[in-house]
C-alpha cells in the first residue's frame, strides 16, 4: 500500500519507488565518472590522478554531490504522475515551526554523540573522521576555505536532499505491516541510513561507517518528526563543522561556531526560498493553517 497513514509527517511522492534503486545506482555511476573527470583535469595542472592536490579533490567531491542531486531529478521527472515535475512539499522543502525544530534537533543530536560515544568507548576507537583526507596541510587556506564551504553547507544541501529528501521519502512508499503495526518509516529510515554510510566509503575511515550510518538514521528521524529538510541540513552542517573545526584544524569554540553560523545562512541563502512558501506539516501529514 502507498497511502498515507493516520502518523505520517513525510510527503508521499508521486514517482514510483523504483526510482530509489535505480537513483542509487545512477548516482554512483555518475559520481564516479564525474570525479574521474575532474581528476584527470586536475592531473594536467600539477596534481596526478592517483594523488590528486586538495582543490581537485574536493572539486571532485563536490561533483560527486551534484551527481546524485541530479541522479534523482532524472528518476522523478522519468517516473512522475502525468509528467509533471515534483513539487518541493515532495524533498521536504517547507517552513517547520521554530519549536519543532529546535526540540528535535537537540533530542536528536544528544542522542547521536551520546550513542556514537558509546559506542567509541566500547570499540576503543582512535584517530579521526578524514573529512577529507587531503587537508593535512593546513596552511593552504583557499584549500580550507573551499572545504568548509563544501563540507559544512554544499554535502548537507546534497546529501539531505537525495538521502533524506529523495530517498527516504521514496521508500515510505513501501509499506511494512508486523502485528498491525506500520514498521515502514523505521526500514526506510534504516536503509536510508546504511546508504548513506556506505556511500561515505572512500572519504572516511571504516571505523567510522557505523557511526556515519547511525547519523544517516537519525537524520530521517529528524525529517519525519518535523515533516521537513530544513533542521536536517542544520544538524548535518552543525555536526560536519564541529568534526571540521575541532578534529581537523583545531579552531577555538567561537571560530567553529562562527563557522556553524555562517554555513547556516549559506545554506538558508541557497534552498530556504524553495520551500519558503510551503506551510508547515502538523500531526497526521497535513499542512497547518
Amino acid at each position: 500500500m502507498s497511502t498515507t497513514g493516520p502518523d505520517d509527517r513525510v510527503d508521499i511522492p508521486s514517482w514510483g519507488w523504483w526510482a530509489a534503486p535505480a537513483a542509487v545506482v545512477f548516482g554512483v555511476i555518475l559520481g564516479s565518472v564525474g570525479t574521474i573527470v575532474v581528476e584527470a583535469v586536475g592531473a594536467g595542472n600539477g596534481g596526478t590522478i592517483s594523488h590528486p592536490t586538495a582543490v581537485v579533490s574536493i572539486f571532485g567531491d563536490i561533483v560527486f554531490d551534484l551527481c546524485f542531486v541530479l541522479a534523482a531529478l532524472v528518476m522523478v521527472t522519468a517516473g512522475g504522475v502525468g509528467g509533471r515535475l515534483p513539487r518541493p512539499s515532495e524533498f521536504g522543502f517547507r517552513r517547520v515551526r521554530p519549536a519543532n525544530a529546535v526540540a528535535t534537533f537537540v533530542i536528536a543530536a544528544i542522542i547521536y554523540y551520546v550513542v556514537t560515544d558509546i559506542y567509541a568507548v566500547v570499540f576503543s576507537l582512535h584517530g579521526k573522521d578524514k573529512l577529507p583526507s587531503e587537508l593535512s596541510n593546513t596552511h593552504n587556506h583557499a584549500a580550507i576555505a573551499m572545504t568548509a564551504v563544501f563540507v559544512c553547507a554544499v554535502a548537507p544541501i546534497c546529501e539531505e536532499f537525495f538521502f533524506r529528501g529523495f530517498l527516504f521519502g521514496t521508500l515510505r512508499k513501501l509499506r511494512v505491516t508486523v502485528a498491525g503495526r506500520d514498521l515502514g518509516v523505521w526500514i526506510a529510515a534504516v536503509i536510508t541510513g546504511i546508504l548513506f554510510g556506505l556511500v561515505h566509503t572512500g572519504s572516511a575511515s571504516s571505523q567510522f561507517l557505523i557511526p556515519l550510518g547511525f547519523l544517516g538514521f537519525m537524520l530521517c528521524m529528524v525529517r519525519w518528526r518535523t515533516g521537513s529538510l530544513y533542521p536536517g541540513m542544520a544538524m548535518h552542517s552543525a555536526n560536519n563543522a564541529l568534526a571540521l573545526g575541532y578534529e581537523d584544524l583545531h579552531w577555538t569554540a567561537p571560530e567553529i561556531i562562527a563557522l556553524m553560523l555562517g554555513s547556516w545562512a549559506v545554506i538558508a541563502l541557497v534552498v530556504g526560498p524553495i520551500g519558503a512558501r510551503v506551510p508547515p506539516l502538523v500531526r497526521g501529514g497535513a499542512p497547518a493553517p
